[in-house]
């Protein structure tokens, strides 16, 4: 991401946080009030991508694009989460006889 580009987001960030509308002036307002040089073009694509979206929808909806894979039908799905617990225990066991060996004072 450019430098025009995170300065064109955290001046939206602001704005949505402050509850202003989010335009194209106020966006190149504030990243001249933080001494940062913008192309043009960004605060406008910036202001129309935010007035058809919700900045709280993309925000909350990060990553969701991918859905997880579907688990499988019927006990095969408990059956497969029963092994994982197993090894979760062995491994808990192991680390406990580990620490029965060490003594503090010896």
């Amino acid at each position: 991401m450019s430098t025009d580009e995170l300065a064109c987001t955290y001046a939206a960030l602001i704005l949505h946080d402050e509850g202003l509308e989010i335009s194209a002036d106020k966006i190149t307002s504030l990243t001249k009030a933080a001494q940062v040089d913008v192309e043009g073009f960004y605060p406008m694509l910036f202001a129309q991508f935010l007035q058809s979206r919700s900045l709280t929808s993309i925000m909350t909806n990060v990553g969701g694009a991918a859905a997880p894979a579907p688990a499988a039908a019927g006990g095969d799905a408990a059956a497969a989460a029963a092994p994982a617990e197993e090894k979760k225990a062995v491994v808990a066991d192991e680390s406990d006889e580990a620490m029965e060996d060490f003594g503090l004072f010896d």
